[in-house]
């Protein structure tokens, strides 16, 4: 069974998430720890528990979601994958930390490609992985049908979505694939988002202005 730790983390306030099982294998997911307090806060856990990272993945890679990259992938010796269509936003990271007022290092590009319906394997578990582009063109949501969850990044939040104004964004690309691929999954599948609480896909279909048919 899957356990999930969230942390929030850099001026963006980002939510980066540590998974693992039984095994104590575990994969980190959109690593934006920016402050060495929060680097600190991120190694403790996993030392503490004795967690084994095996991988770096990211739904998206708009700046405060790689942050931590680097840091991770020298501290733990492990591969970085994302989508192919976001390897222009890590080109552009520090020019993308810079409007924010966020001074960052570049960070090298991922050791591999995840695309739709990857499987994101680590110890006996294993997530599935949904393209929902429109908020970046790379953003991918991870989706674990047996515990019923999802990692869905940017792409929907509480209440909300993920602004679409940033390059290659699209309005009209993220409504769409919110309603063909997120809210057919069942109404109780909890949603951890890249920006603040928890939700889950029937309180969005229910209450999410921006999802009415209306």
């Amino acid at each position: 069974m899957i356990s999930i730790k969230k942390f929030t983390f850099n001026p963006l306030q980002e939510n980066t998430y540590v998974l693992f099982d039984e095994t104590g294998e575990c994969i980190i997911v959109d690593a934006g720890c920016y402050f060495s307090y929060e680097k600190e806060e991120l190694t403790r856990f996993i030392s503490e528990n004795k967690l084994q990272p095996v991988k770096l993945i990211n739904t998206h890679c708009h700046f405060d979601h790689i942050l931590g990259v680097t840091f991770c992938r020298l501290t733990y010796g492990i591969p970085f994958f994302a989508h192919e269509d976001d390897e222009f936003l890590i080109d552009r990271a520090i020019a993308q930390g810079e409007v924010f007022g966020v001074p960052m290092e570049a960070v090298d590009r991922p050791d591999g490609w995840i695309g739709e319906g990857d499987q994101i394997s680590f110890g006996k578990s294993s997530l599935e992985a949904i393209h929902a582009p429109g908020h970046a063109p790379g953003s991918l949501v991870f989706y674990h049908r047996g515990q019923g969850f999802i990692l869905a990044g940017d792409v929907l939040f509480q209440g909300s979505i993920g602004r679409t104004d940033l390059p290659k964004g699209s309005y009209e690309q993220l409504i769409d694939h919110i309603k063909s691929k997120l809210l057919v999954l069942p109404d109780e599948t909890v949603v951890y988002c890249g920006h603040g609480p928890e939700t889950t896909i029937g309180a969005e279909k229910a209450t999410n202005p921006f999802l009415s048919d209306e």
